[in-house]
């Protein structure tokens, strides 16, 4: 198992209050010992003028789960911020429910990366995201 810190989905969930991801209704899921998922509507809250999943919202979903893992993986007194973030679309999306998941690419002392793929709702590939991050303190 990667993480270090151990936080049941409800514990992680209740950090969202008040914040962009509580409002997104980006949810965690799944976590296993190797993944961190997360669910976030296709609503008024997510969609672009076109009634489309918007890019950014996909990129904060893909942020989120990526500082999230970061944070598990890391030691009590440090912190973990974003330092990059790519995110490829595949495929559009206009409802329904899409669906992150988020594994490591690369753990450091000091950096790390994670693949993000969000799927929608019939499994099928929509993005591919991935995160940099840097560790700190």
């Amino acid at each position: 198992m990667i993480w270090k810190r151990q936080l049941a989905l409800d514990a992680l969930n209740a950090m969202n209050a008040g914040t962009m991801v509580e409002t997104l209704g980006i949810r965690y899921t799944r976590l296993t010992d190797n993944s961190l998922e997360a669910e976030m509507p296709v609503d008024t809250r997510t969609v672009q003028p076109f009634g489309l999943l918007h890019g950014g919202a996909s990129a904060a979903l893909a942020e989120t789960l990526g500082s999230m893992a970061g944070f598990l993986t890391s030691q009590q007194g440090q912190c973990v911020v974003g330092t990059e973030i790519s995110a490829t679309h595949h495929r559009a999306v206009s409802g329904g429910v899409v669906r992150g998941v988020c594994t490591p690419l690369h753990l450091g002392k000091n950096s790390q990366t994670w693949d993000i793929a969000i799927f929608d709702e019939r499994g099928r590939r929509c993005c591919t995201s991935r995160l940099s991050t840097a560790i700190l303190g």
